[in-house]
């Protein structure tokens, strides 16, 4: 069996880094569209209330990057891209907590 993964490519970045729209979209390949589809299916949350004003941290870059990749690859819509991030994070933090018996 072979072990895929989906892992965000590229520089790592700290939580603290703060993205504006042009910047997001510049560093993930998204268009600008399709970061307001994520936005719309509650993907990425953005603080500021216009566009203009939205800001994205650190994090953000990589799920949009995983988004879209998802999107690309295995030609998903906005939901079934949403449940698989959830699922995704769910395993991490399994992962992170293993039980001990």
């Amino acid at each position: 069996m072979i072990d895929r993964h989906i892992y965000p490519e590229g520089l790592v970045v700290e939580e603290h880094v703060v993205f504006r729209l042009a910047d997001l979209c510049r560093a993930s390949g998204a268009q600008p569209q399709q970061v307001q589809g994520l936005i719309d299916e509650g993907i990425l949350v953005p603080s500021g209330a216009q566009p203009d004003d939205w800001e994205f941290h650190g994090n953000s870059l990589a799920r949009a990057r995983i988004a879209i990749r998802l999107m690309r690859d295995l030609e998903l819509n906005l939901a079934g891209t949403a449940i698989v991030l959830d699922l995704l994070a769910e395993i991490e933090l399994l992962r992170s907590h293993p039980q001990r018996d």
